[in-house]
């Protein structure tokens, strides 16, 4: 099966061994993104409310440079060094989602980069 990768313009640049999505067939693999400013990457504020708003926006830029959206999100993955966030995840994840929502994991972790609180991936259905 042929892979080919996304190259996102307005997310932030794979910094690793990686991609920031995978296609395959009729799925995207979207790799977990940041809350990282894509035209400056330096980090986002603090709070993670705008944590949560910049890692759902660098996964939907990243979907859109594959040719669609968030829509057909099938799976998501949330990773939070608080879970007490979950809530407030769930607030800001429903104007990036609607319904039917992505079959989602919420993981607590016990750090990230650069002492990020987020970091989102997911599985989006191609057309």
């Amino acid at each position: 099966m042929l892979l080919q990768a996304i190259q996102a313009e307005h997310a932030p640049a794979a910094l690793g061994t990686y991609s920031q999505a995978i296609k395959c067939g009729n799925a995207l693999y979207l790799s977990g993104q940041l809350p990282i400013n894509p035209l400056t990457l330096q980090p986002c504020n603090a709070k993670v409310g705008h944590q949560l708003h910049h890692g759902f926006a660098n996964l939907r830029a990243v979907s859109k440079s594959s040719g669609g959206d968030l829509a057909k999100v099938v799976k998501l993955n949330l990773y939070l060094t608080d879970l007490t966030n979950a809530p407030k995840a769930n607030q800001i994840m429903a104007g990036y989602f609607s319904k039917p929502y992505p079959a989602r994991a919420a993981v607590g972790v016990a750090s990230m980069p650069q002492n990020f609180c987020i970091e989102a991936e997911a599985i989006r259905v191609l057309d």
